[in-house]
């Protein structure tokens, strides 16, 4: 009987030892963000890089989960601008991937071809995730270069002057 009791016991304790290695995730998460400061230093930083090709823009920041945290229109950027630069930046947030690259995934596949159908997303070059380490903390949306491809290049270049705060 003893022996059946310690038996018991080390069976309990094993339970025990396994639930606790298996322990449900905390209840409290903890993410990187943008902060405001870095969210305007980014926008600045975009509308310059695209000035100083000639371009006027607007360039909109957007935090983890799509939110608007800074935005910028040159002097002679368009209104359309700002729509553009917002919906670009939600969409690189919410998907986590620039917008040129999933344009381009959507041409080339008839099953991505309907991200054009959800909401908000805009599948135009131009939208660029804001990156600390892995985590995407919030995305940068350009509007008003003669192509998305080079609304890229300046939010790249913005990211790039700011890389050491990230």
């Amino acid at each position: 009987m003893h022996s059946i009791l310690r038996l018991g016991g080390l069976a309990v304790l094993l339970a025990a030892s396994a639930a606790q290695a298996q322990s449900p995730a905390p209840a409290v998460r903890t993410e990187k963000n943008i902060s405001l400061a870095l969210a305007n230093q980014i926008a600045a930083e975009t509308v310059a890089a695209c000035a100083a090709n000639g371009y006027n823009v607007a360039a909109t920041v957007v935090d983890r989960a799509g939110t608007v945290r800074a935005v910028q229109r040159a002097d002679n950027a368009g209104p359309h601008t700002l729509a553009s630069s917002e919906r670009k930046a939600w969409t690189s947030a919410s998907a986590k991937s620039p917008t040129q690259a999933m344009m381009e995934g959507a041409q080339k596949n008839p099953g991505a071809a309907n991200l054009v159908y959800l909401p908000g997303f805009l599948l135009l070059g131009g939208g660029v995730p804001i990156k600390s380490g892995n985590e995407v903390i919030g995305a940068v949306g350009v509007g008003g270069a003669p192509g998305g491809h080079l609304d890229e290049q300046c939010a790249n270049a913005a990211l790039e002057k700011v890389k050491g705060q990230l």
